[in-house]
């Protein structure tokens, strides 16, 4: 039986059932929108430089497996005038709790752990005081979607400059006191990702810097990509534009202990070969396609619904839009990778001040060269289409409750619609599989969505519709 929230509508606009979609653009970044969508936003960004006094920014705008358009601007150093691109290296800062999360997939993968699994399990020592008396175990699940209630930070690193070793993480447990019950709400913490980085360390017996460079980095070709190692590449890092307009640069500084949480060092160019991975769906990969779903599905949201955390990766709504990926901050380096996975659209900001407002920067470069990439690749494949579904038109009645279900044939294009049910504008797409059958696509999870609709017939006039299992009969009136 149709869901009485669904109306459904079949975009038919092909006058041929045998013609074929025209070849896709070889290039996507030769279309002319988005030549002018790059011009647009190089326009905006030149601006921002110059008024807000930005030292520099590299962007970069991916489309599934290619790097559609990179752009460096401003200076990685300003007093050389060393000009910014896209293979400048960056603090990526908390960009590396994603790395951290494939990590543990990657060993959840290999039957070492589970997610389920106690964080004391594999880390004895891990012994922090609960919030209350009966709120059981961290896990590591909870550690990586930002829901085990642990206090953010790891001591005053981020006013000293001096971050903890191993050694230091471990002592420091036996004095901390969660700060909420496990997933009671989300709470950001990069000492759970600290955390999470020393179970990896201890369940495959290596650094954590060579594990993530044996078994992510390399593997994907992220040459430039590092932990922890200062670098002549580096862009200078500055710190935010005090009232007089001047900026103090600030030191190289070794995350240690917290590496996993902020220590990894990337560009864009590398950077876009990790959206690339993350939008593969055959081909050599990091993960298998299940465990690239777990990693991208809301694990937990903040109060307002509008972000919150798979594991490791943050989602963020824009414009009404659900996207993927993590925002950084490190003294001097500001940083934004964001992806829109139905779209196949993702976008990375690096930036070598901590005033740039990487997130904003990528909203912008979402609304201009985003947007374009994805209409430009969109599929130009027209629709199947025989003249002969009009038939199908007419009214169905469930045995379900007697309610009517109406097909209603537009042109080129059968609309079903429940006679109680919304307004006639709400559509929902039927993709055409052929002999008269269609896949029922819809953007709720109502009704028989993704399943077969089919007609049959008797003695030369349509009979029943089915709508997955369940089925309707064909009545002449109300």
């Amino acid at each position: 039986m149709l869901h009485r929230s669904i109306a459904l509508a079949l975009l038919l606009a092909s006058p041929a059932l045998a013609q074929t979609a025209p070849p896709p653009a070889a290039n996507i970044a030769e279309n002319p929108d988005v030549a002018a969508a790059t011009r647009l936003f190089s326009a905006w960004m030149e601006g921002q430089i110059a008024y807000r006094g930005l030292p520099g920014v590299a962007v970069g705008v991916v489309h599934d497996q290619q790097l559609v358009w990179s752009k460096g601007f401003g200076f990685a150093d300003v007093a050389s005038k060393r000009p910014m691109t896209a293979d400048t290296r960056f603090r990526i800062a908390s960009n590396s709790k994603l790395f951290a999360a494939i990590a543990i997939l990657q060993l959840r993968e290999q039957g070492k752990l589970r997610l389920d699994d106690p964080v004391v399990k594999h880390l004895p020592w891990f012994t922090m005081k609960p919030a209350g008396p009966d709120d059981g175990p961290i896990t590591i699940e909870q550690l990586l979607s930002h829901s085990s209630g642990m206090q953010r930070e790891a001591g005053d690193h981020w006013s000293s400059f001096d971050f903890p070793t191993e050694a230091q993480l471990k002592a420091l447990m036996q004095d901390r006191q969660a700060a909420f019950p496990p997933q009671t709400r989300w709470k950001y913490s990069n000492l759970a990702f600290a955390v999470a980085g020393l179970v990896v360390e201890l369940v495959t017996g290596q650094r954590w810097a060579d594990y993530v460079t044996a078994n992510i980095t390399r593997p994907l070709g992220m040459t430039a990509t590092s932990i922890d190692k200062p670098d002549p590449g580096l862009a200078t890092p500055y710190a935010s534009r005090t009232p007089e307009g001047t900026r103090r640069i600030l030191p190289f500084m070794d995350a240690r202990g917290m590496a996993s949480a902020t220590g990894m060092t990337s560009t864009v160019n590398d950077l876009a070969k990790f959206i690339s991975a993350q939008l593969r769906t055959s081909g050599p990969n990091v993960l298998t396609a299940g465990s690239w779903r777990e990693a991208l599905r809301v694990r937990s949201v903040d109060e307002s619904w509008e972000s919150g955390s798979g594991l490791g990766f943050d989602h963020s709504r824009f414009k009404g839009r659900t996207f993927v990926g993590h925002g950084g901050g490190y003294p001097g380096n500001t940083t934004m990778t964001r992806v829109q996975l139905n779209d196949k659209v993702g976008v990375v900001v690096l930036t070598n001040t901590n005033d740039s407002g990487p997130g904003d920067i990528a909203n912008q470069l979402l609304a201009t060269v985003g947007e374009a990439v994805a209409k430009a690749a969109r599929p130009g494949k027209p629709p199947l289409w025989d003249d002969g579904w009009a038939r199908f038109a007419g009214r169905y009645r469930s045995p379900y409750d007697d309610g009517v279900t109406q097909v209603v044939l537009l042109n080129r294009q059968l609309v079903l619609l429940a006679a109680n049910g919304p307004a006639a504008e709400t559509r929902v797409v039927l993709e055409p599989l052929g002999d008269g059958r269609f896949k029922l696509m819809a953007p709720t999870g109502g009704g028989p969505v993704g399943e077969v609709v089919r007609f049959e017939e008797a003695g030369g006039k349509v009979t029943r519709m089915f709508l997955g299992d369940g089925w309707s009969s064909r009545i002449d009136g109300w």
